[in-house]
């Protein structure tokens, strides 16, 4: 994926909404994948969450656009060529330029699948607050084609520090910053949907140039798409929302039994890395909350985090939960990350946690 120039400027709360299902849910349902290479070329994830899709029952859909990929991913079944993923193409860029209205006119369709923004991230020059104005353009002209357009938008894919040191972090603010854009934009006709592309993704083990996925980055892609696609095609959205709920307070007692924390380094780079800790409730009811720990052994600083409120002090670090993934299902899991820099020496701590 290659910048193409000077561009024009360009997991938080949820709450289930039941809404209106996809229109003509009961002929088919058209969906265009957006997006720029990562989309197009080949873009094999649309293989696979076609392929899911099928095997789930979700027969009646057509993936419609612009663009085919002709086949090319041979994954040894059949799937929908078409698409709209542009190489090279960034959200600012294809905003500035107004080049999705005549692409939605051709493809017409009923649900839209958006992974953009990587061709934005590139040498840290467009402001955060530029990507997004062009991401709420192109929402504008999706439902200026259909006014209860069903809106999917990524939490887009990692990139590798040794393929852009600043992009990283860059991708990081972009996805934290998208559940309260789009919960201040979404509307019980046109709800928009974020898709979590990005937890559980490893910039280096999942992508063949630290940018465009291998076949398993596609796998985890699809994987990801598929769950959030279905709730909308079955009439079931999930909006983000910066508001706390309101459900009153539990007198339930604390569960009982084990919670265990994961961590792993899921990147790293010379003088940083990104961290993953995933939380378990081992015990037989539910949670209201959890606190995780573990200590660093050398040097490590954890500078921003996602998915947690995370404190250090000295070489202790304490992640809680925020407002929306302290409840846990027995069995449930809840998974947060940071950026931190370390000095050569990245010795993965023991993590624990508690629930409450």
């Amino acid at each position: 994926m290659k910048r193409r120039g000077l561009f024009a400027a360009l997991l938080a709360a949820a709450l289930v909404v039941t809404v209106a299902p996809v229109a003509h849910a009961a002929a088919t349902v058209r969906i265009m994948a957006l997006g720029d290479s990562i989309t197009a070329g080949p873009g094999c994830w649309r293989a696979k969450l076609w392929n899911s899709l099928q095997t789930g029952g979700y027969t009646g859909v057509d993936f419609v656009g612009t663009q085919s990929d002709g086949g090319g991913c041979n994954p040894g079944y059949s799937y929908d060529f078409d698409h709209e993923g542009h190489g090279g193409f960034s959200a600012t860029g294809i905003a500035a330029n107004d080049q999705l209205p005549p692409w939605l006119a051709a493809a017409r369709p009923d649900v839209v699948l958006m992974h953009l923004g990587t061709n934005d991230m590139w040498g840290g020059y467009i402001p955060l607050q530029d990507k997004l104005s062009a991401f709420t353009k192109l929402i504008g002209q999706m439902r200026a084609q259909n006014s209860a357009m069903k809106i999917i938008v990524a939490q887009i894919i990692p990139m590798s520090a040794s393929a852009c040191a600043t992009c990283p972090a860059d991708v990081m603010a972009l996805n934290n910053a998208l559940p309260s854009w789009a919960a201040g934009l979404t509307t019980a006709q046109s709800p928009i949907v974020l898709a979590d592309l990005w937890t559980g993704y490893d910039a280096v083990a999942d992508n063949a140039d630290g940018v465009h996925p291998n076949d398993t980055g596609f796998r985890k892609m699809a994987a990801a798409w598929y769950p959030v696609l279905a709730r909308v095609l079955g009439g079931t959205t999930t909006p983000p929302t910066t508001t706390p709920p309101t459900t009153p307070p539990t007198t339930t007692p604390p569960p009982t039994g084990a919670c265990t924390a994961t961590y792993r380094v899921a990147s790293q780079w010379t003088g940083g890395f990104q961290g993953e800790v995933i939380v378990r409730n081992g015990s037989s009811s539910a949670s209201t909350g959890w606190t995780a720990t573990f200590t660093f052994a050398n040097g490590q600083a954890v500078s921003q985090a996602w998915n947690a409120t995370v404190t250090q002090s000295g070489a202790t670090v304490t992640a809680r939960n925020v407002d929306w993934n302290g409840r846990l299902a027995a069995g449930g899991t809840a998974t947060f990350g940071f950026l931190a820099s370390s000095t050569g020496t990245n010795t993965p701590p023991a993590a624990t946690c508690a629930l409450s």
